[in-house]
Formats: C-alpha cells, sequence, structure tokens
C-alpha cells in the first residue's frame, strides 16, 4: 500500500485488484506477466508438469511477484481447473503459436464463454491471419531474421560490408510485451462499454513498429540531412565502389557531436550533444573550449539551405564537411585530459547528454542504477543476492513498487487454489460495444523528438484526444522534429506557445486543466524550471495524470536523475552499445534507429494505462514514469541480472557474430543468407532432414563448418520446406526494405486492412508536407472488439494554434494579439520541411 497526499487514505498499488492467469513461455509473455506484477497485480504463473520451458537464471526474474501453479492443460481436470480460474480472473496471457491455446480448450472463444469480461492477450511470433507465417515456429530470432532486424545493421556496417549480423537482443518479444501489458490495461478501462476482447499482438508485427524510423522514407528526402556516412554509401553505390571500410577508419565519418571518445583512462565515452539547441555549444564549454564555441556559425535551422549564411548550423545536424575533422581532433584532444568518469560529472552538471560507456555487468553494479531502483537487489531463493532490471513502469506514489518478492518455488499457489475457486466468478458489467478505448480522453503532449511524442501518437490511435504544444522558437532541428516527428505526432492537433511569457503559460494552464493527461518527456528539475510542480498540476487540476520520461530516471532519486540523454546515451550507459560493438574498445550505436525511445513511449503508455485504472477506482491522478535507461534494461531482459557465481556474460556480441552456437545461426544457402533455429529438438531436428542426418554425430565443435558446407549445397526454400511443421525452423533472412516494399499500400487506394497481414507500410501519398511518406502501419495491437485508428497525418508544427485557443475560450482577437505579440505561434517554417 502506497501512501497518498499528506491528510488523505495511502491508494493502493494500481492493479491490486486484477488477477492475471499467466501462460506465457520464453520471454514474450512471461515479460507482461511481470510488467503487471511490478504494478500490483496478482499474477499466477501456470506452470506445465516439469516446470517453464525456459531453464535460465532470467525465469527466476520473469518470475517475481508471481506465484506458480502446475496443471497439465491437456488432462480434462487440468483443464476443467484452467477454466474454473479464468472465470475468476481479469487477463491471459499466452505466447504459442496459433491455434495451440484453442487446441487445449483454451482458445479466445472459450475463455470468454467462461468469462465474458476476460481480456485476454495473445503473442504469437507472425499474425494468426498469415497463411503463410502462421505455421512457422517462431523463436526470437526467427521472427528479427524474416522482419529484417539482422540486415543492413546501421550505417557502420553497411559501410564495413557486414551483412547479416546477428544480435541476442530480444526486440521481438520486447516490444511486443510493452504493446501487450498496455494493450491489456486499455482494454481493461473500457471493459464497461466494450465488454471483454480479444487481443492479438504478432511479435513480429511489433518489431517492424519498434522499427518505424528505419522504415521511414521520404519522396525526394532532401540531402541536407544526410549524415557523412549516409552521403558516403550514397558515394560508393553511385561510383560502383565496394563497401569495405575497416573499423578504424569509419571515424573520420562521424559528427563530431555524436560519437564515442577516448578518455585519460583508456574509457569510452558517448557524446550526444548534436541537433539540439544550445547542447553543441554546452558540450564545448564543458571541455573547456569557450572560444571555439562561440566562433562556430549559429543560425536558424527552419531557413531552406539557399538562405544560410554559411555551410552549417550549430542548431543543425550534421556538422559541415569542412569543420568536421577540425571540431573532432580539438574535441579528442580535450577528452584526453581526464577519466571518463570525471567527464560524465562535468557534463550532467553542465546539462550536456553525454556518459561512460559501460557494459551490461557495469550496469548492473552501477551505483546510479542501484540508487536509483532502475537495478534492484533481491535475495533469490536460488541464486542468493541477485541484482537485475528494476521495473519498466511505475507509478511516483507507489512505494511498493520496489519491494519485488523473489523468483518463486514450483507451485507454490496450490495451497491458495481451494479459496480462489471459492471466490465468486467475475460478472460483465458493460456491454458489447466496439469503440476505440481511450475515446474521450484529452491529452496535452508537452513532449519532442521520439520517446516522448510516441505516447501520444500511440493513445490517438486508440481514440484519444491530443493535442501537442512545442514552443514558438523550435529547440530541435528539423530532421528530430520534423523527419522524425511525421511518424512521432501522427493523430495529433499542433500548437505554438511561448512558455517565457505569461499569456503562453496561462493558455497551457487552461489546457491542462480540462485534460486527463499530460505528457511531458524532460527531468524533474526541467519540469520544476518551466513552473509546472506536481503541486502546481494538482492545483490545476487534481485528477490529472502527468506521464513523465526522462533519460536515467527510475522509482528512487539517484545521482544521474537530472542527467540529460537521448537513446544512444541509454544504449552506452546500460551496456548496449559495448554488447553491440563486442567490447569497451569497439563500442557502437545499435543499429536500428529508436531502439530504446521507441519501447520508452509505450513503456509509458503501460505506466498511464495503470495510472489510468487507479484513478477509474480511487478518482486520483499521479504521476506515471518511466525512463529511456529502464528501456534499455528491458531490451536486454535475458541477459540483465547478476548475483555471485553466475556464468560469464558471454553471450553474443560484435559485428562478426552469426549466432549461438550452430543450432541458433545465420547460415548462407546456395542462393541467399537463412536462419537455423533448433534451440531445443537440436540434433533431433538434424535427424528429420534426410539431407542432414548424418550431421547429427558430428562433435558440436566441427559440425558449425560441417553445416554451413551442407546448407550452401541448396536454396533457402528447400531448406525452409524441410523443416515445415517442426518446433524447429529455417527462415530466409530478410531486410526492412525488402519488408516494407512487400507490405507497402497506399492511403489514396481506399480503406486498408490492419489485421489480414503480418506486416503492414501505408504511403500517405495525400500527406500535408506534398511529398508521400512511407510509414509502418499500427497493426501491433489487433483487439476483436476495441477500434484501432489509423492516425491522421502529423500537421505542420502550429497548425491548429488557432482552433486550440479558440477551445479553451479564447475570441478571434486575442488569438491574433497573441500570434502578433510572439506568445503563440502557427508555424516554424515556410516549408513543412525545410529544403
Amino acid at each position: 500500500m502506497s501512501t497518498g497526499r499528506s491528510g488523505e487514505m495511502p491508494l493502493p498499488r494500481p492493479l491490486s485488484h486484477i488477477r492475471v492467469l499467466d501462460f506465457g513461455q520464453y520471454f514474450a509473455g512471461p515479460l507482461v506477466g511481470m510488467m503487471l506484477a511490478d504494478l500490483g497485480a496478482e499474477v499466477i504463473r501456470i506452470d506445465p508438469p516439469g516446470g517453464p520451458r525456459l531453464h535460465s537464471p532470467a525465469t527466476d526474474m520473469l518470475s517475481r511477484g508471481k506465484s506458480s501453479l502446475t496443471l497439465d492443460l491437456k488432462s480434462s481436470d487440468g483443464l476443467a481447473t484452467a477454466l474454473e480460474l479464468v472465470r475468476r480472473a481479469d487477463i491471459t496471457i499466452e505466447n504459442f503459436r496459433p491455434g495451440v491455446m484453442k487446441r487445449l480448450g483454451l482458445g479466445p472463444d472459450e475463455l470468454r464463454a467462461a468469462n465474458p469480461a476476460i481480456i485476454s492477450l495473445s503473442l504469437p511470433g507472425f499474425a494468426s491471419t498469415d497463411p503463410g507465417l502462421a505455421p512457422v515456429a517462431a523463436w526470437e530470432a526467427v521472427i528479427a531474421a524474416r522482419t529484417g532486424q539482422f540486415s543492413d545493421m546501421g550505417l557502420n556496417r553497411r559501410l564495413m560490408g557486414i551483412n547479416p549480423s546477428f544480435t541476442p537482443l530480444p526486440l521481438a518479444s520486447a516490444y511486443g510485451a510493452t504493446f501487450g501489458a498496455m494493450a491489456t490495461l486499455f482494454a481493461l478501462g473500457a471493459r464497461d462499454r466494450n465488454g471483454g476482447d480479444h487481443i492479438e499482438v504478432p511479435l513480429a508485427s511489433a518489431l517492424l513498429e519498434g522499427l518505424v524510423y528505419n522504415c521511414e522514407q521520404i519522396e525526394d528526402y532532401p540531402k541536407r540531412y544526410s549524415s557523412a556516412r549516409e552521403i558516403e554509401l550514397d558515394r560508393r553505390e553511385t561510383e560502383g565502389l565496394p563497401c569495405d571500410l575497416p573499423f578504424s577508419e569509419l571515424e573520420r565519418y562521424l559528427d563530431p557531436f555524436y560519437r564515442t571518445y577516448e578518455c585519460a583512462d583508456g574509457r569510452g565515452f558517448f557524446v550526444g550533444a548534436a541537433g539540439v539547441s544550445g547542447h553543441p555549444q554546452r558540450a564545448l564549454r564543458a571541455l573547456g573550449l569557450e572560444e571555439l564555441a562561440r566562433s562556430l556559425p549559429d543560425f536558424d535551422a527552419y531557413l531552406d539551405q539557399k538562405d544560410w549564411p554559411a555551410e552549417w548550423s550549430m542548431r543543425n545536424s550534421p556538422v559541415g564537411e569542412r569543420d568536421r575533422e577540425r571540431l573532432a581532433g580539438v574535441m579528442k584532444a580535450a577528452f584526453l585530459g581526464r577519466p571518463a568518469r570525471e567527464w560524465e560529472e562535468i557534463f550532467g552538471a553542465a546539462k550536456v547528454p553525454g556518459t561512460l560507456q559501460r557494459s551490461t555487468r557495469e550496469w548492473l553494479s552501477d551505483p546510479h542504477a542501484l540508487a536509483s531502483g532502475l537495478v534492484l537487489r533481491v535475495s533469490d531463493p536460488r541464486r542468493g543476492d541477485m541484482r537485475q532490471m528494476g521495473n519498466v513502469a511505475w507509478l511516483a506514489d507507489d512505494s511498493a513498487a520496489e519491494k519485488k518478492r523473489p523468483g518463486l518455488a514450483l507451485d507454490d499457489a496450490s495451497s491458495r487454489l481451494p479459496a480462489i475457486l471459492a471466490e465468486v466468478p467475475r460478472t460483465l458489467r458493460g456491454g458489447a460495444e466496439s469503440s476505440g478505448w481511450l475515446e474521450g480522453l484529452r491529452v496535452v503532449d508537452l513532449t519532442n523528438v521520439v520517446a516522448g511524442p510516441t505516447i501520444g501518437s500511440t493513445v490517438a490511435r486508440f481514440g484519444a484526444d491530443v493535442v501537442s504544444v512545442q514552443p514558438v522558437e523550435p529547440s530541435l532541428d528539423p530532421w528530430g522534429a520534423v523527419t522524425l516527428g511525421v511518424h512521432a505526432h501522427r493523430g495529433k492537433r499542433s500548437a505554438l506557445l511561448n512558455l517565457k511569457t505569461l499569456a503562453g503559460r496561462e493558455a497551457l494552464e487552461k489546457l491542462i486543466a480540462g485534460a486527463d493527461v499530460v505528457t511531458m518527456n524532460c527531468t524533474d528539475s526541467q519540469r520544476e524550471e518551466l513552473g509546472l510542480s506536481i503541486e502546481r498540476l494538482r492545483a490545476l487540476n487534481p485528477t490529472v495524470i502527468l506521464v513523465q520520461v526522462d533519460a536515467f530516471g527510475g522509482p528512487r532519486r539517484g545521482p544521474k536523475s537530472d542527467h540529460l540523454g537521448y537513446d544512444d546515451l541509454a544504449q552506452a550507459a546500460t551496456g548496449v552499445m559495448v554488447r553491440f560493438g563486442g567490447g569497451l574498445a569497439t563500442p557502437e550505436e545499435h543499429a536500428h534507429m529508436g531502439t530504446i525511445d521507441v519501447i520508452a513511449g509505450l513503456s509509458a503508455c503501460v505506466a498511464l494505462g495503470a495510472a489510468l485504472e487507479r484513478r477509474r477506482r480511487t478518482g486520483q491522478g499521479g504521476v506515471a514514469r518511466t525512463s529511456l535507461a529502464a528501456a534499455g534494461n528491458l531490451i536486454q531482459a535475458p541477459f540483465m541480472f547478476d548475483y555471485p557465481g553466475r556464468a560469464p556474460f558471454s553471450e553474443p556480441a560484435g559485428r562478426e557474430t552469426r549466432g549461438q552456437g550452430p543450432f541458433y545461426h545465420c547460415y548462407q544457402a546456395q542462393d541467399d543468407w537463412m536462419f537455423f533455429a533448433a534451440p531445443e529438438e537440436r540434433r533431433v531436428a538434424l535427424r528429420a532432414v534426410p539431407d542432414l542426418a548424418d550431421l547429427a554425430e558430428e562433435a558440436e565443435e566441427n559440425l558449425g563448418a560441417a553445416l554451413a558446407a551442407r546448407f550452401a549445397t541448396r536454396d533457402v526454400a528447400y531448406w525452409e520446406k524441410s523443416l515445415a511443421g517442426t518446433s524447429s525452423a529455417i527462415i530466409r533472412i530478410g531486410s526492412l526494405r525488402a519488408t516494407r516494399a512487400a507490405a507497402l499500400v497506399a492511403e489514396s487506394e481506399g480503406e486498408i486492412d490492419l489485421a489480414q497481414a503480418t506486416f503492414r507500410v501505408v504511403r500517405h501519398d495525400r500527406h500535408p508536407m506534398g511529398r508521400w511518406i512511407d510509414l509502418v502501419a499500427p497493426n501491433a495491437v489487433r483487439p476483436e472488439r476495441g477500434r484501432v485508428f489509423i492516425p491522421g497525418d502529423a500537421p505542420k508544427y502550429g497548425a491548429q494554434t488557432r482552433e486550440v485557443l479558440r477551445g479553451i475560450g479564447y475570441a478571434e482577437e486575442r488569438v491574433n494579439a497573441m500570434l502578433a505579440k510572439g506568445e503563440a505561434g502557427d508555424s516554424w517554417s515556410e516549408n513543412y520541411l525545410p529544403e
């Protein structure tokens, strides 16, 4: 029980009234269960005889806060008990192949017959409506390979000619689990209207949505936004030159304000200070380069390039070619003057995004991670003093969020089973409408870049009314605000207010007073500087929910809680860059843009769902939170734990990695690359294929080479067919480019079906930018009753300022006066996207 405000009764935990049956195995399903348990839900893990199928310490972490009940679902008694539990539950979770639960007698129809109020969540690898992919044994890497996660893995690897690359990060499960947790909570809030619901979240669909910024394509995209690496790639392609750069030569193509520098102690320090007004200057001043900071060009980034007074601007990324090498050289010399930890303190105090490069193991022992609750100490009965990832999402006043029960003992819920079955079954209070889960919800969105805006664009697809409020003078360059904003600000109305003026602040406060939710991506200190303390927000609107995302925040304060950061800073701090690059000496930003940003925005939606559920019961608002660092934990969930005697952190890492041993590996067939996944059947899988049967007796150390030679003798289609229908799989390694092209439909063609295919990409050919734009469709969440809308195109910034001000009661005369005085604005630039 958490403590409410002074003089008030303590508030219940957000989900303490919810019972969840977790049938999930491996990662996606158990991750959803862990998130809900962390928010206070009663989660019962339904185990098959013999226990969970994943035999890993990660299972202990994913089981925290849950209890266990062993049921043989293939027996009549086990099935009957499961259905009785369903009658007394609110949510079920499973992540089997399509049709498995139906064959067990626990399909969506059977669940709803037992309990019309049930919210059932299914997390298959590929969509159940996809005849070609639904039957595939969808192991994590199979999903990643087919979707395109292993191809064109970032600008570095494309320049080095390395394709494909393998990464063990379970992005599909992490994205899918976050979509799933969010969706179940939003569906709970709509039960009085819609009744129970069945929700499918195909992990491959979730993965493609998570990689939306890697799939985005804009017609006639201006070259001014291309980085040096992109320009070099284009040059080589145009001139027919090979991509064969060694890693050591990539340095000359890196932006000085967006790269890793070696420090006095030999450690790497990542700087991510590009594209935000004032950040490059602060970085140079923090390095003692004041005179250089004053000498560099600084002009409006929203001018068309023909009107630029210099080659580049400090407000606009990337740095111009003429200054790139000079700046990098001066900054390299400065960083060598101090050890990396000192630079971290200096940059944090100076409000410059920068962080020491850490390994995952170092992050799990980091003083800030432990102090803030981003990493927890749990006394586990099997592992002892276990450090593990903290909450993905939390409410600020939920003090019990950090009190974790350790991994459970098998069947420990059996003693409580009679009492549970004696409860009165759940009843359905609502009807059977088909409405958006969040229709009527009013959101004021004060966010920028990607993670924060993802919250608003996500809730818009479920019917929320979202107003984006941006400053009259933009702080982000057009690449960060406009190019990324075409997805991040879909489905919103846009208003520009000058919060440095009394009239601008007054207008914002009127918007907040009439809202249900306010979203911000900022540190606590930044929020206070804006005059939006928690106390002020409560005074304006006692029931408002603030959703806040920052870089390094946790349930508690820590030394880095007010440090600034973006996606790549969280990657560097939590170990993703070291893992991806292969070691502390060769860290690389993870290949896919928005790797952490998108999932952080979705995690904030999970926190919002919990806050809405608590407000529905208590009438109380609150602060719903997540952070980029918490999302960095989430995408490393299979490895995000440590304890005395833990096996070495030796998971696959680095640019030359092709897999995890011979049975989970990229191989080159006669015509193309493919992925072979037999993590459980292993040699049984080989014996099942006549062309491979003789290799089943091959020694482990020779098997990889033997399989590579054998697979090269046939094409991919032959090998795919050889394992069809088994619990192993071979699948062609796709690319995001090919996935996008095959899934593309134009909005001008009419109504777009979001539910039939695993992948769907929409060409927005009526976009206000005046160009067509390809964006991944919002089809990761597929409810049966709840409605999902394709959000409208992101408007030009300020396009609805007049409309928004009129909506809070301002007469046209006052609106005109505010625009004339610069208290409000209706545009940042002449063109939607500056040319």
